[in-house]
């Protein structure tokens, strides 16, 4: 009886994830930015990073394009508090420009509806360059 309790209480911590649900554990070197700015950003080789935006309930921010793999390995991203997180691994020594769009009070979707949320919406840009 007490195995096949164990085994339940087993089976349902690894059906939930047995955490916050995040993907990744280790965000590596955290650069912040915010929609307006353009952050630099010099990082060695073969190390994890995350971009850092700050988000709200009205907030959609998503990755523009995926930056040249040679140079940065997207993985995934994370929520944490009211921050979002843009979590990469750097790759090979070179330079990546990686856009970051938010698109302020848009629901599901991707394109400002109102005059208000494109004013409010906009783009976060970090020049990355891998050494």
């Amino acid at each position: 009886m007490i195995r096949g309790t164990a085994a339940a209480v087993l089976l349902a911590l690894l059906a939930t994830g047995c955490g916050s649900g995040s993907a990744v554990n280790d965000l590596g070197t955290v650069v912040e930015g915010a929609k307006g700015t353009t952050v630099r950003a010099e990082l060695p080789a073969g190390r994890r990073f995350s971009l850092a935006v700050p988000a709200s309930a009205d907030d959609a921010w998503d990755l523009v394009a995926v930056p040249d793999a040679k140079v940065a390995s997207y993985i995934s991203e994370e929520h944490e508090g009211a921050t979002d997180y843009f979590v990469f691994n750097t790759k090979y020594p070179g330079t990546a420009e990686i856009r970051l769009r938010d698109c302020r009070r848009c629901g599901g979707s991707t394109t400002p509806s109102t005059e208000e949320s494109r004013r409010e919406s906009g783009e976060a840009i970090f020049a990355i360059t891998v050494k």
